[in-house]
């Protein structure tokens, strides 16, 4: 298993927010193992946290904002690009200031102060978000599509077309994170020189320069219309005879836009929380695509952390119990026993097996022409199997009887139906005592969980 990492020391970069215009010092400091990224705005009373959740969006316009509370970062994407990029797992992020330095650009600057830090490898162990089944995100508006493919790795690919005459349909392809640090890392952010005039009169990119970002001639310019883009953004006098990069710099890749799109995607799912394996293709990627697809992820994976407690259950071994011997211990008898088989048994822990057929009586009633399974009925499955783990501590089993004493926190997910098999797994929540039981039961069926609750019960030995 790969352990989690966090960074040796802490290290600052300063430089300047590229929509507010900012100044700010974002300093990368070391933290514990499971703490993920998390930002700190020390500039503030209180010197607020705000945690790099994709639940915590507020917007995606022209970058990626979080906030909690009165408290907001702002350009968050590269930052976390070069974290995720590196695969360092826990980094606590101060900030002076409500956006993050935009640098060059790109995630390089970033990626070079956390080499510098150096990178410290803790003992827990890294989860990841497994991509189990394609997980596709579509957005008819704009036309951007991000599908996810199961895979033993991460890997990503992002196809741009902005119907753009110089920067025509592009690809950018990572076969592994290993090559993020030279082959996505440098690529610079990209705007249309058409479109400066718009984001400057919505009080954006105020920290902009021809230092920090690629800008794209898509068309020719009148030059009274330079001279007024000039005075807006107060830079020297911008002049382009032609279609193609406005500055003079020379672009570090030929397909750098893409390379950054695919920056970007992977700053953007940082905010997932954890690493994801997975095969990822990308069309048309923007921010609020990215964040989207990213809430979807989210979802199946907080389904995948439910489901990483569930038995394995082969039809084909011999049970520990069968019906017979379940009979033996627990004093239920049709149509009242519940349980088929105990696949499981030790000394925390028990699981057992309930096949539902439509020949079960309480469908007779329950209900007629849809029928479903009671959820008081699989509270009773419930205990039937954590009474298989009781009465295991006792020498005769058999001559015991068992009794509810609370039931709690009971949730109903999914129906139970005819042909359903029920994995029903109780964990022992603490010792048992005068014959006291406290446990957690959860019933799984296929990729589902179906109920869960918290019961106590007692067995009680018959005179």
């Amino acid at each position: 298993m790969v352990k989690q990492r966090t960074i040796q020391k802490a290290v600052s970069v300063k430089g300047t927010g590229l929509h507010t215009g900012h100044a700010a010092t974002l300093t990368f400091q070391p933290a514990p193992a499971n703490h993920g990224y998390k930002f700190q705005r020390i500039d503030l009373e209180g010197q607020p946290i705000v945690s790099a959740d994709v639940n915590r969006v507020t917007t995606t316009q022209r970058g990626t904002t979080i906030k909690a509370d009165k408290a907001e970062v702002s350009t968050v994407e590269h930052v976390l690009s070069a974290l995720a990029g590196l695969e360092i797992d826990n980094v606590l992020i101060a900030i002076d200031g409500p956006e993050t330095p935009i640098m060059d650009g790109s995630a390089a600057p970033f990626v070079e102060a956390l080499r510098a830090a150096g990178v410290l490898e803790q003992e827990e162990e890294r989860e990841y978000f497994e991509v189990e089944a394609p997980i596709l995100y579509q957005d008819e508006a704009s036309g951007s599509e991000i599908l996810a493919l199961p895979a033993e790795h991460f890997e990503a690919t992002t196809l741009i077309d902005f119907n753009s005459p110089v920067l025509g349909q592009q690809f950018a392809v990572l076969k592994q994170l290993v090559d993020y640090e030279l082959d996505i890392a440098p690529c610079r952010t990209f705007v249309f020189l058409h479109e400066l005039e718009r984001l400057f009169r919505q009080g954006l990119i105020k920290g902009g320069d021809l230092d920090n970002a690629i800008v794209v001639v898509d068309r020719v310019m009148s030059q009274a219309e330079l001279d007024e883009l000039s005075q807006l953004l107060g830079k020297p006098n911008i002049t382009i005879d032609k279609e193609g990069i406005l500055n003079t710099l020379e672009l570090r890749f030929k397909n750098e836009p893409a390379r950054h799109k695919l920056l970007d995607l992977i700053g953007d799912m940082a905010l997932l929380g954890c690493p994801v394996k997975g095969k990822i293709i990308a069309s048309k990627p923007g921010h609020k695509a990215n964040i989207e697809f990213t809430k979807l992820l989210k979802k199946h994976y907080q389904e995948q952390k439910k489901l990483k407690g569930k038995p394995r259950y082969n039809p084909d071994a011999e049970p520990l119990f069968d019906s017979v011997k379940i009979a033996g211990w627990l004093p239920h008898r049709y149509p009242f026993l519940l349980i088929d088989k105990i696949i499981e048994l030790s000394v925390n822990q028990v699981v057992g097996v309930k096949n539902v057929t439509f020949n079960e009586q309480f469908f007779q009633g329950h209900f007629p022409n849809n029928p479903v399974m009671p959820g008081v009925l699989q509270i009773e499955a419930m205990a039937q199997t954590g009474g298989i783990l009781a009465l295991s501590t006792v020498e005769d089993p058999g001559n015991w009887d068992t009794y509810f004493l609370k039931i709690e926190n009971a949730k109903f997910k999914n129906k139970v139906v005819p042909g359903d098999t029920l994995l029903i797994k109780m964990e022992l929540l603490a010792p048992i005592r005068r014959g006291i039981c406290q446990m957690y039961g959860t019933i799984y069926v296929s990729n589902k969980i179906v109920s869960e609750a918290e019961l106590t019960a007692q067995i009680v030995k018959r005179s």
